[in-house]
This record gives structure tokens, sequence and C-alpha cells, in this order.
């Protein structure tokens, strides 16, 4: 996916509000952008951080920048916008990048399925295959003890969301189908992910089932600049 125009450079004076954040320019502009992210943010939008954010014309805007990715102290570019992963997860399936996930027929986004009401980001289907439902999740959070480890954790904070997701994967592969958790790491400082039982422990023992139940954990690092980010290393993923 390419930011077009290329991203501009601001320094993030603060994040609130869950979907804002102030910016100031090198040139000394202060302003209000939007922040596309409902979760924790944690270690992505300390005060001082090089952020950079997009610009659209659009007036029905209340506000036209739009905070996209920020660097942290390590010089980690992390894309902060949630709706990314999808986007470029969709691209990276379209191009055959993601080998676990390649030569089917059709690619579909956001179909319903499962009992509780849920939408799965992608099935894949092929009339000589078992359906594929994808279930992509974003990956920002480094150790913040060892933030040189390379140590990436899913998710940030507690997500009742996230566990109905693992429970109708299993459903899933009880039907007969495949079920894939696919992590999207948008940090480049991560470079393993794993599930952050001390943040979440639900979330981690609901994983560890779906896995022993045959739900399949594929994790996919982004490559990340102020011109384009694509998914194109594969992560290693331990439970």
């Amino acid at each position: 996916m390419k930011f077009t125009p290329a991203l501009q450079s601001a320094t993030l004076i603060k994040r609130y509000k869950r979907f804002l954040a102030d910016l100031k320019t090198a040139e000394g502009e202060q302003f209000t952008a939007h922040c596309a992210n409902t979760g924790k943010m944690t270690g992505c939008a300390e005060p001082g951080f090089n952020a950079f954010y997009s610009t659209t014309d659009n007036t029905k805007r209340k506000y036209p920048h739009s905070l996209q990715l920020t660097e942290n102290q390590f010089n980690h570019l992390i894309c902060v916008n949630t709706a990314i992963a999808n986007r470029i997860v969709q691209e990276a399936l379209n191009a055959g990048t993601i080998a676990e996930l390649a030569d089917y027929q059709t690619i579909t986004a956001e179909v319903k399925y499962g009992q509780e009401n849920s939408r799965i980001d992608f099935l894949l289907t092929d009339e000589n295959k078992p359906h594929c439902y994808i279930e992509v999740k974003s990956v920002t959070l480094l150790s913040q003890l060892e933030p040189q480890s390379g140590q990436g954790y899913f998710p940030d904070a507690k997500t009742e969301r996230g566990q109905k997701h693992l429970r109708e994967l299993v459903e899933m592969v009880q039907q007969g189908h495949r079920a894939v958790l696919l992590f999207a790491v948008l940090h480049e400082g991560i470079n393993q992910v794993s599930a952050a039982a001390h943040i979440d422990p639900k979330y981690a023992q609901l994983l560890a089932h779906a896995i022993e139940q045959g739900v399949e954990v594929i994790a996919y690092k982004a490559k990340i600049s102020a011109n384009e980010i694509q998914l194109q290393e594969k992560c290693s993923f331990q439970p």
C-alpha cells in the first residue's frame, strides 16, 4: 500500500480521547489529527515521538489530518492506523505473498459467519479445498521490559471481541473448514509474536485451546516507510 502523497512528518505532542492526537511540525504549526486506533497504543504514542501523517481534501472531515505512523526512541517505525492492517493483508493475499494462504480462487472480505454474529476479515474459497476463514489482528505491542528483544504481544488490552473471534474460528474448524489467525506485525522492532497472557490471560487460554482444536496461527511483518507499507517477512509465533 502506497501513501500518496508521501506522509508528512511532525512531532507527537500527545494522544488523547482515543481518537485524537496533537502534532507539531518543524515550522511550529500545531494541529489535531485523527487517530484511527481504539487500543492503548502502549509504547507507540509517547510525547516527543516522531509522527507521520496524511492530509485529506475532504471538507466534510472535522480533522483533515490523520496520524498514520510513529517512530519510537529506538527508531522503530510503527503503523498506528489499525485500519491499514486489513488493507495490506488483502494486497498480500492478492499478490500471493503469504505462502500459507496462496492458491485460492476467490478472496472475499467482511463475510458474516459463526454463532456470535461475527464478520470474518477474509474468506478464501476454492472448489477443490475447504473454505479458509482468516481473522486479522494487528500487533504493535513491543515488550516494555526488554524492548531490544524483538518480542511482541497481542493483545495490548483485554479484548472480549478477540475472545469471541477465537471461539468463532474454533467453530469453523469443527465444521470442517480451515481457520487462520493472522497476526499482521506493524512494528519494525517486533520479530516474534506471543499471546499477552500477562494482559489478557483468558485470551491466551482461548488461543491455546484454539490451536489444540486446529486453528492455525501465522505472523507476517510489514516493511514500513513514509511512502509505503507492505507485508513482506514471516515472523515466528510462540504461544
